[in-house]
């Protein structure tokens, strides 16, 4: 089929291979343009935020959202401060148009190890033995009785991985401790294992649970649950929330 490609291309005249090449051009460009689209579309009002939060340090009283309780008529509590910088189905940055962001990340303001990180709600808490900066909960689902769900919490140790912020309570292995809501379990870090860190911060989801009742991957979109009515604020780059984001009570 190669072959026989190759030469009807060089059956084509002078004038032909020029229009295809430009037809080629064409379509490069147009996906191209397409993608810088799509990315400005989704990420702009999360891209802008992200910059301004890093470059300009003293705009970050006024991106912070910080809740000490849940909003009303939501079951679950933020589980640390910040700017809520990536969205639920964000794409994770220029390069991954279709790459979707799974859950939160909620960036602090602070060193690593300073960002205090809590339990959105009750729940069984595991740590995998390799598990270095990430802890799960298994819980009951309180808006579809009968589910369970997990809530997931990474990023919490140094950038080298060599100092964990998780507390010491919840040591590698532990496994089903019971845990309430708002229970400290570790501080913010900027721990990204092979990936380029991107300064200190929470990655906060909420995971599905397979037929056995264990939980997905984390890192497909489709495993995770959209945020926003567990926390009861708008967490999708569907609602295009402004920054700081509140309750949509309020």
């Amino acid at each position: 089929m190669l072959s026989r490609l190759r030469a009807r291309l060089r059956r084509l005249s002078r004038r032909g291979k020029i229009a295809l090449a430009l037809i080629g051009v064409a379509a490069l460009a147009g996906c191209g343009a397409l993608a810088l689209f799509l990315f400005s579309q989704t990420q702009s009002n999360s891209g802008a935020a992200i910059r301004r939060w890093f470059s300009d340090p003293d705009s970050r009283d006024d991106l912070t959202t910080s809740l000490r309780a849940p909003c009303p008529g939501a079951p679950f509590l933020l589980p640390t401060e910040g700017l809520i910088g990536l969205l639920w189905r964000d794409p994770s940055g220029p390069y991954h148009i279709f790459r979707r962001h799974t859950g939160l990340d909620i960036f602090g303001d602070g060193p690593p190890g300073t960002v205090p990180v809590v339990a959105a709600y009750d729940g069984y808490l595991t740590r995998l033995d390799s598990w270095v900066s990430s802890v799960i909960i298994r819980h009951d689902d309180p808006l579809q009785p009968g589910r369970t769900i997990w809530t997931y919490y990474t990023h919490m140790a140094s950038r080298d991985g060599e100092t964990s912020y998780i507390d010491k309570a919840f040591p590698p292995g532990t496994s089903e401790v019971w845990v309430e809501q708002g229970t400290l379990l570790g501080y913010q870090g900027n721990y990204s294992g092979n990936a380029i860190p991107v300064g200190t911060h929470l990655h906060f989801s909420i995971v599905q649970s397979e037929p056995d009742g264990s939980f997905k991957n984390e890192a497909k979109l489709d495993n995770t649950l959209d945020p926003s009515p567990y926390l009861g604020m708008p967490l999708n780059i569907s609602e295009r929330p402004e920054r700081p984001i509140t309750c949509q009570s309020s």
